[in-house]
Parts: structure tokens; sequence; C-alpha cells
């Protein structure tokens, strides 16, 4: 949506994609009261909410994971390719390793359990919108006690440049973007990245992602530090 003329800050734009009408209705009220949000759409499907989501490209798309049809992790890939603008941001009953793995593979920009409250959903989309990566506070919490098996397997075992890495990594920044962001060459990112998993005992990027996130590593990288 357009800012105001008189300089005000712009609403973030929402779009409530969920196949219960009560439940959408309620949400989409509650986030429309919201100070700063505007609630821009509403939808029952994957297909009715990838239409809209198209024609308006709202800033988020807020999506339930169980939809009739295509399901809301295909639908986030989907909003991924057709409106890169507009961050997914899960709400789910389902706390499963998998479908969070699956949902952060999407491309999504949070994954939120529905038992949150209003204000842990209001915030999550800001800090959703504003760019960083959302977890609901049992998820960060359980994949926390998940990772915390030695000292190799705690942040501290980074370098300052590394934690930098790790933390754009959790913004969904790819390799030439960090390079981008940090001055750096590609090639001693893609060393640093690789550093990052091996020394954290981590699979992939995503779970790169979703470990920076539980342990509370930084989201802003530091600008004019020395490798």
């Amino acid at each position: 949506m357009d800012a105001p003329a008189d300089g005000q800050a712009r609403s973030i734009g929402i779009v409530v994609v969920e196949d219960h009408g009560l439940v959408r209705e309620g949400t989409a009220e509650l986030l429309d009261r919201e100070p700063g949000f505007s609630v821009v759409g509403q939808a029952s499907s994957a297909e009715e909410a990838l239409d809209l989501i198209v024609a308006i490209r709202p800033r988020i798309a807020l999506v339930d994971v169980e939809l009739p049809g295509m399901n809301g992790i295909a639908l986030a890939r989907e909003i991924a390719d057709r409106s890169a603008q507009t961050r997914v941001l899960i709400l789910s009953a389902y706390d499963d390793y998998a479908y969070v793995i699956g949902a952060l593979e999407a491309g999504v920009a949070g994954y939120l359990l529905k038992t949150s409250s209003a204000r842990e959903l209001a915030d999550a989309v800001r800090t959703a919108a504003g760019g960083a990566l959302v977890l609901d506070e049992s998820i960060s919490r359980r994949l926390t006690r998940r990772w915390r098996s030695g000292p190799e397997s705690t942040p501290q075992a980074l370098t300052a440049r590394e934690t930098e890495v790790l933390a754009l990594i959790a913004q969904g920044m790819p390799n030439k973007q960090i390079a981008s962001a940090l001055g750096l060459g590609l090639r001693t990112v893609e060393s640093h990245v690789s550093s990052v998993l091996n020394k954290l005992g981590l699979g992939s990027r995503t779970e790169a992602a979703l470990y920076a996130v539980s342990h509370r590593v930084g989201t802003a990288a530091a600008r004019g530090r020395q490798d």
C-alpha cells in the first residue's frame, strides 16, 4: 500500500489465508485493529489466495498449513515465485520438525503456532515484515534443546564474521547477497557458510536459519569488520 500523503509510515498489508471462516474472519478482525496493519484480503483456499496475492501483492500472507487442495507450504513456494515481495508467515496447529523444515525450505518468513497470543501474532507479523525470520517460542525452545549437545554446538564456536554470515542466512539471503552486504568475495562467503555448518554440525542452510533463530543470533550484520 502507498505511504500516506502526510508522511506517516505506510501500513503493513496483510492477506489472511484460512479455510475455516470463523477463524479467518476473527484473525483478520484482530489484525485489522492493530496500529500499522491493514488486512487487504482474505481467502479460503490456496488457489483463491494465489490469485489475490498476485493481484494486490501484500507485504504479508498469513497462511494456514492445512488448506483444501494445495497446502500452505506448496502455496508458499508459489508465492515466492510469483509475488517475491510478499513474505509468508505460516500459522499452524502442527509443531513437527518436518513441517517447520518444509516451510523454511519453501522460503517462508516464519512459522507460528495457533496457540499464540494476539500480541505474539502481531509481533511476528512486524518482525516478518521487517525482513527477519520468526519462529514460535515453543519451537525455538525445542530446537535449542536439540542442539545443546556440546561446546561445538554453541554460537560461541563461531568467529565474529561467521556469526554475521549466520545472521544473514537467517534473513534468507543467498551467498551473493551476503557477499554484497558484508563487502566480501563470493568464495569467501561460501567458505564461511561451509565453516558455520561444519562447526555447528548442521546439514543445510535451512537448519542454519532455524539454529540462528533458536539461539537468538543477531539479524543485523555489522559493517566494516575484518575477516
